[in-house]
């Protein structure tokens, strides 16, 4: 009779030998996963570019979403802890069983795509002609959380303005780059990527696709790309317009308009009640990397609760956003890789003097103000920073992400403040 402990030993091994080559696959698809898509080194080249995220990478993410680990609910009834528990529940759930990357892959590489090496940094890009004469180029810039991804909807009436109510003098040729660290452009291994360096990566962009005659947009980390680009003014920049004017005084009013104090509170209650990703984004993006990097529903909530505070919206991002379109931009950070990379943005930034004003700027510049941005810079503001505005318009709907929100009004904003640049 054999005895108990053996019987007991041989039934552990026969269990770890049925179970070996289903965990030798997840083993193998995790290991493949922790690869970023495969980047071919860039070159000074223009080089063609598709996105194409391995499918082992998109196994491990539903196998890591499933798995999932959760804290316990907030003992608040809204989203002044953070993403409420139900939110984020209803949010995985989706994306772990009907969410379809392989779609948004289709759709962004419906767009002619490229990468090119630029300062040492392979940048990842969209650029779209239009078939209009004279169309006048454009680079928008993203930010945090940002992406290429938020400006797809506006590509169409940008380039095509006469399919989408505009005229053919409305054209504009559109170049949308991934900012260093994010997306598929490289990311950093040494310090120095500001905003003022990224400027004069792009000034070379444009020289390098042949426009001698372009314009600039961005908001959030692209309005101080934008800023930037209005300080260095390279060769052939005409002017630039961005949804969040980063000006402020160095001395605050004493006795501010109702405008002025608006702004103030507004920019007060972001300090006080918002500010704690900023601040842990520009001293450790490191550490926050890594908790990011390594949960997918770290990651998700990390942007969810962005999509929540800084869009126009009824109490819920759903309001203004597909949950589609939010995990469009949250797949690109998690299957990049890039919660740290993108983070450092902050970093690098915070070092070298970055804020809300981004001092006086000779370039002509306009402005829209959509009503749900951070804050709400008043015009006076503006023309003692900018002597050469020429553009401002306040409109009544959108927010922080005012391309991805609005595309038909934000496409219609650069009609009208281009105007008269061409």
């Amino acid at each position: 009779m054999t005895a108990p402990s053996t019987v007991a030993t041989r039934r552990r091994i026969l269990q770890f030998a049925l179970a070996a080559p289903a965990v030798a696959s997840l083993a193998s698809q995790a290991i493949a996963a922790q690869a970023e898509p495969m980047l071919s080194p860039a070159t000074d080249a223009v080089t063609p570019f598709k996105v194409s995220v391995p499918q082992a990478a998109i196994n491990d993410l539903k196998r890591r979403l499933k798995n999932t680990r959760w804290p316990d609910q907030e003992i608040v009834s809204d989203w002044s802890q953070g993403v409420p528990l139900h939110k984020a529940k209803s949010l995985i759930a989706y994306w772990e069983r009907k969410y379809d990357w392989r779609k948004f892959e289709k759709r962004i590489n419906a767009f002619p795509q490229f990468r090119t090496r630029i300062d040492g940094l392979g940048i990842h890009f969209i650029h779209v002609k239009s078939k209009h004469e004279n169309a006048l180029p454009i680079i928008l810039t993203h930010g945090w959380p940002g992406s290429v991804v938020e400006f797809l909807k506006v590509i169409g009436p940008l380039t095509d303005p006469t399919a989408h109510g505009g005229s053919a003098e409305d054209a504009f040729h559109v170049v949308i780059p991934s900012q260093p660290g994010f997306g598929f452009s490289d990311k950093p291994a040494s310090e120095g990527w500001t905003v003022v360096r990224t400027a004069n990566a792009w000034a070379t962009l444009m020289k390098r696709l042949g426009y001698d005659r372009w314009v600039a947009q961005g908001g959030d980390w692209g309005s101080g790309v934008t800023h930037a680009l209005g300080h260095v003014r390279p060769e052939g920049l005409m002017a630039a317009h961005v949804n969040w004017p980063l000006v402020f005084p160095e001395k605050l009013p004493e006795n501010p308009t109702p405008e002025e104090k608006a702004a103030m509170d507004a920019a007060m209650k972001f300090a006080n009640d918002q500010f704690g990703y900023f601040k842990e984004q520009a001293t450790r993006p490191q550490t926050i990397g890594y908790a990011l990097a390594d949960s997918p529903v770290g990651q998700a909530t990390w942007i969810y609760e962005k999509f929540q505070a800084w869009t126009d919206n009824r109490g819920e991002p759903e309001d203004a956003l597909t949950i589609d379109e939010m995990l469009d931009e949250i797949s690109l950070y998690w299957f990049t890789d890039t919660a740290a990379s993108s983070a450092r943005i902050y970093w690098e930034n915070a070092r070298n003097g970055g804020g809300f004003d981004a001092g006086r700027i000779e370039l002509p510049m306009a402005a829209t103000i959509f009503p749900k941005e951070i804050y709400r810079a008043p015009k006076a503001w503006a023309e003692a920073h900018w002597p050469n505005l020429f553009y401002w318009n306040e409109v009544d709907k959108g927010g922080h992400f005012a391309a991805f929100e609005q595309p038909d009004l934000f496409a219609q904003e650069m009609r009208k403040a281009f105007k008269s640049i061409r």
